[in-house]
């Protein structure tokens, strides 16, 4: 795997063709969870772009290398949103997959990380049977939790990132 260190940015999805990139990026990208896991009952895969934009989340996308350029085409995303109880739930993280094993998410998972106070815990899923997602949250030190199963077919992992110690300086996310 490479290590990129392409600009991450917040995201518009306000803007119509961040919006439209990102609902791409997602479709192709749960497109091939969905082979890894054999369920194609994903619900981001027939999620609408109206409703995309709907979602209370918060953004971060990382643009891809071009050589010459300060930036490519968007290469993928990060989301989440803040719980009651002060954690941070990430709803999804995307890669296009003409990015695969560039470092994309890796990227964007240290740039959420690096907005989250150290004291949230940070929460995430993703199908059981999706070895580099869940390779992914193990190597940036996620516990996993209990499986569950909210659809027949269908059986997710949950991982837990309890509060840091020794990383001050972050900003609220």
């Amino acid at each position: 795997m490479a290590t990129t260190t392409w600009p991450v940015r917040p995201l518009d999805l306000g803007h119509d063709a961040t919006a439209a990139a990102v609902h791409r990026i997602g479709r192709a990208a749960y497109a091939v969870e969905a082979e890894l896991i054999g369920f194609d009952g994903i619900p981001a895969l027939r999620e609408g772009l109206a409703e995309l934009r709907e979602r209370p989340l918060h953004w971060l996308g990382a643009a891809g290398a071009e050589e010459g350029a300060q930036g490519g085409p968007l290469a993928g995303f990060v989301a989440w949103e803040r719980q009651p109880d002060g954690s941070v739930c990430v709803d999804r993280l995307c890669v296009d997959p003409a990015f695969f094993r560039q470092g994309v998410a890796s990227l964007l998972l240290r740039a959420l990380l690096a907005q989250v106070p150290a004291e949230r815990p940070v929460t995430v899923s993703t199908g059981a049977a999706n070895a580099p997602a869940v390779a992914l949250y193990e190597r940036f030190g996620f516990v996993r939790g209990a499986d569950f199963s909210p659809a027949p077919g269908l059986v997710m992992a949950s991982f837990t990132l309890a509060p840091r110690t020794g990383h001050a300086g972050r900003s609220s996310a």
